[in-house]
């Protein structure tokens, strides 16, 4: 603990979390019977972290726990006290992917149920309806420009993460919205600027601007769920695989490099079906 805090210059906080996490590793040790820092095993660590794990520990606090024993070990190694760092090679159990949250089509329906009485509610309906028609990344719906909606009017070719382009296409909503938007941009737009989708100062709205009025939204149309661009993706890409069942669709029009990523919509996609089982099913219901 003396070569973390003056050698290392550990915060307190850690030296007091690895302080703990070292006593109980050693208590560990003494109820195995383990005299000597040589005895202790990459199989006695792995089955320690293993253990914790199955109580419920999170994944992060398994890390630090592994993050000071190996700290220990390698401080041994450097007092020539081991000949190598048993917790090396351990790594810690991988946690459950969490599933994405996803709006219901009523709630989707409220949310985009907005009178367009001015240009930046024009504006900002056209934002919504095509993040929830094409499954735009927030990334891709802010870069798209003027020109693209000009050439094309039923898709639009977008540039994803690593620099890859796909064409997606529009839904007549999201069209509708974007030809009423487009007609009151000018009174907005500067003229030099090319963005499709600007601020009330005339340039680029920004990212940040964009999540600040799908929050702003959420809660003038009293939808209790936090409005979020990637949760207007995860609902497009959950209720096309609901309707479609077609996985590799779902992936295309994501830009989903790896089907695995994809997958996780299954996950959701069960759900659903899980709990049409249960109110549908005449045994599903019977009280055992």
């Amino acid at each position: 603990m003396d070569y973390l805090q003056y050698e290392k210059r550990y915060s307190t906080h850690t030296l007091n979390a690895y302080q703990r996490d070292l006593n109980e590793f050693y208590i560990i040790l003494q109820q195995a019977e383990i005299t000597t820092w040589q005895a202790v095993t990459t199989y006695l660590i792995q089955s320690y972290i293993a253990k914790l794990h199955r109580k419920g520990l999170k994944r992060k606090t398994l890390q630090r726990k592994l993050a000071a024993i190996r700290c220990l070990f390698n401080y041994l190694l450097r007092e020539k006290e081991v000949n190598n760092n048993p917790a090396f090679d351990v790594q810690t159990p991988k946690e459950s992917r969490k599933l994405p949250e996803t709006l219901t089509a009523e709630s989707l329906d409220h949310l985009l149920d907005i009178k367009t009485d001015t240009p930046i509610a024009t504006r900002d309906k056209a934002i919504m309806e095509l993040f929830y028609s094409s499954g735009l990344r927030l990334s891709e719906l802010s870069t798209l420009t003027i020109e693209q909606f000009e050439q094309q009017q039923d898709s639009v070719e977008v540039l994803g993460k690593g620099q890859k382009k796909r064409i997606v296409p529009i839904g007549s909503q999201a069209k509708k919205a974007i030809r009423n938007w487009l007609l009151v941009r000018p009174e907005m737009a500067n003229a030099d600027e090319n963005a499709l989708f600007v601020s009330n100062r005339g340039t680029a709205l920004s990212n940040r601007s964009i999540q600040l009025r799908l929050s702003y939204w959420q809660k003038k149309q009293g939808i209790e769920q936090h409005i979020h661009p990637h949760k207007l993706r995860h609902s497009f890409a959950s209720h096309i695989l609901e309707s479609s069942g077609n996985l590799r669709a779902v992936q295309e029009l994501l830009g989903h490099a790896d089907i695995s990523t994809t997958q996780i919509y299954t996950h959701l996609d069960f759900q659903h079906l899980a709990k049409v089982y249960d109110k549908a099913h005449p045994r599903a219901k019977k009280k055992i």
